[in-house]
This record gives C-alpha cells, sequence and structure tokens, in this order.
C-alpha cells in the first residue's frame, strides 16, 4: 500500500508542524525556563539595539554595454542581510556585489533593483515582489526569515508567504535562488538557553522554507550558521552591532550563493562541485537546515520509493564559493547608459 504523501505546496507547513512538535516546547522548559529566556531576549534586544539606519541603495546599472547583448535583470529582495544593512557604501552591500559579479562572470551589463527592506518579514514580500515587477525580471536572489524568527511567525505561515512570493516570480518567468534563514544560534549577544532555542526555531524555519521553495521549482542555499565556523573564528566578519554581517561578512555570504545563481542563470562550474546526492525533499530539507552552504533543489522525477508523487526528490549540492574570479564590475558609467539598446553589428 503507498503511503500518503502531503500535496505539493502544502509540504512545508507540514514539514513545519511536524519539527515543531518534534522539538516540543524548547525542549521541556517550565515557566522558570520561559522566564529566564525572555529576560535574556530582552537583554540581547538591548546589546543589539534597534536599527536607526537604512542600508545603501546599490539599484542601478553594473558592467558594460555589449552590442546585441540585452541586459539582465536582477532583483534582491528579503530583509536586512538581503539589503546590507551595516554597509557604509553601496558597493559593499550584497545587491551590488551580485550585480558585479555577474556582469563579470557572463560579460553581461546588469540592471539592479533592489526592494529588500530592514526588518521585513516572509509576509512583507508580496509587496516587494509586486515592486520588482515593473519589469521582466531574470533572476531574483531572496534571503528572508530571521525577523520571522525573532517576531515568533509559525514557520508554517512564513513558508506559505515565501511560496506566494517565489511561485509568483517563477510565473513570470523569474529564475528564483532563496538564501534560508540563518542559524541565529550563532549570534553572540545571545545567552543559553535563549541561545538554543533560537537554533532550534531557524532551523524549523530554515527547513520549511528549502520544502516550500524547493517545491516551486526554485533553488534554496542553507545560510545555516553564516557559512560555518567561519564566522565564529572571524570577528571581522560580523558587524558592530554583532547581529548583522560586517562588509566582510556579506562578501563571504554572496561568494557562497553566486554558485547557485550563476548555475539558475546557465553557467555550469563543474569543477566547484564537492558534493552531489539525492534524497527524499523532507531529508533533503532537514540536512540543508544543520549544514550551512547546501544547495537543494527539485528533480522532475526519478525511480525508487522516494519518488512516489512529483517532486518528492531533491538534490543536495555543496559547492566552493566562486572566488578569486577578479573584482566585480562596477556601476555602468553615465555615459555608456545611452549605448544600452545597441543593434547587433552585421
Amino acid at each position: 500500500m503507498s503511503r500518503a504523501v502531503p500535496r505539493p505546496g502544502r509540504r512545508a507547513a507540514w514539514v513545519a508542524r511536524r519539527a515543531g512538535v518534534a522539538a516540543g516546547t524548547a525542549g521541556g522548559l517550565g515557566v522558570l525556563g520561559w522566564g529566564v529566556i525572555m529576560g535574556e531576549a530582552k537583554l540581547a534586544r538591548r546589546t543589539i539595539g534597534e536599527p536607526t539606519e537604512h542600508a545603501p541603495d546599490p539599484s542601478g546599472s553594473y558592467g558594460h554595454p555589449r552590442r546585441g547583448r540585452k541586459p539582465l535583470h536582477l532583483a534582491v529582495l528579503g530583509d536586512s542581510s538581503a539589503a546590507g544593512l551595516g554597509c557604509d557604501d553601496a558597493a559593499e552591500t550584497p545587491g551590488a556585489l551580485f550585480a558585479g559579479m555577474i556582469a563579470r562572470d557572463l560579460k553581461r551589463r546588469v540592471i539592479l533593483d533592489v526592494q529588500a527592506v530592514t526588518g521585513a518579514r516572509a509576509k512583507d514580500l508580496d509587496i516587494q515582489v509586486q515592486r520588482v515587477q515593473r519589469q521582466p525580471v531574470d533572476i531574483a536572489v531572496i534571503m528572508i526569515g530571521a525577523n520571522d524568527v525573532t517576531h515568533r511567525t509559525p514557520p508554517p505561515d512564513a513558508a506559505r508567504a515565501l511560496t506566494r512570493a517565489v511561485g509568483t516570480l517563477q510565473a513570470a518567468g523569474t529564475h528564483v535562488v532563496v538564501g534560508t534563514c540563518p542559524d541565529l544560534g550563532s549570534v553572540a549577544p545571545l545567552m543559553q538557553p535563549l541561545r538554543k532555542l533560537a537554533r532550534v526555531r531557524s532551523r524549523q524555519m530554515a527547513q520549511a522554507q528549502t520544502v516550500a521553495v524547493v517545491e516551486q521549482g526554485a533553488i534554496a542555499v542553507s545560510m545555516g550558521d553564516l557559512l560555518g565556523n567561519e564566522f565564529a573564528r572571524e570577528p571581522h566578519l560580523w558587524g558592530p552591532d554583532r547581529f548583522h554581517p560586517s562588509a566582510a561578512g556579506y562578501r563571504r555570504l554572496v561568494d557562497a550563493l553566486l554558485p547557485s545563481v550563476l548555475q539558475s542563470l546557465g553557467v555550469e562550474l563543474p569543477t566547484e562541485l564537492v558534493r552531489d546526492s539525492v534524497q527524499d525533499i523532507d531529508v533533503a530539507a532537514a540536512v540543508a537546515a544543520l549544514n550551512p552552504g547546501l544547495e537543494v533543489e527539485a528533480l522532475p522525477g526519478g525511480e525508487g520509493a522516494a519518488s512516489t508523487g512529483p517532486g518528492r526528490l531533491a538534490r543536495l549540492r555543496r559547492r566552493l564559493p566562486v572566488v578569486g574570479r577578479g573584482a566585480p564590475a562596477g556601476p555602468t558609467a553615465e555615459s555608456d547608459l545611452t549605448a544600452e539598446d545597441l543593434p547587433a553589428e552585421g
């Protein structure tokens, strides 16, 4: 007898509910333990502080116009990690780095539209998607989830909102890459047992996000604890609030996501692949939530017990960061903007 499989589009909520039941109430914390956590949360908020500034906006054109090649439109959506809060220079933000690196590697001009907003949650992606779709978008990068955890958004609700955003973009022909919720248990101002609770909830969120993204045919990349132990070893990768990355930290984040972005645009990097396996989608999501840097992508089908329905199989990949390829392309010179639609020669 075949086992029941949650219908596509609802699996993310099912996985999140199952993870929540398994985790219980933060390992069986009693009233006293919960009081300690609330007190630590208030202390952490005072230490981190509330953001009072906005990230610099890098939106614009990057690279050089080339005859016969239309510019590629890139959108960056999500929260402060996508916006680059803490960067002093727009050129240091994730959007500028993505645009410059894509322009460099594809030798193509890139038009960047950043709609990411500090403090955004998954439900805010609707308006961000609406704004970027004022013109056709070739590739969208989304980084979201941390604020859903801190605001205690149920993972099923956040996953549904992310599903809606990814589905809308994909229906318009946009390739989508999502950096899932980072592990907030790695944030220095958090003490135990709040750190453990933050880690559990972050991983629940990331797991639900991964299933939601993969079911839509997009690519999810696990941010884990922001690229593993590197951030713990290198304090300079954290910004002054010890909650957001520094400019160097954002560069590491972009380096980890770039291979998946390039792959979604048809650029194969076989020499960068260091892990490749096929798993049931739920298993793949759980593994990725525990292992930063893993890319999860749906397979169209397969053989065996795991392939009991469409989208049941997913490919897990770990790629080396794309580094050592030269400096990202800078903003397009104003004098070149009038040449963006040059006709092809010959």
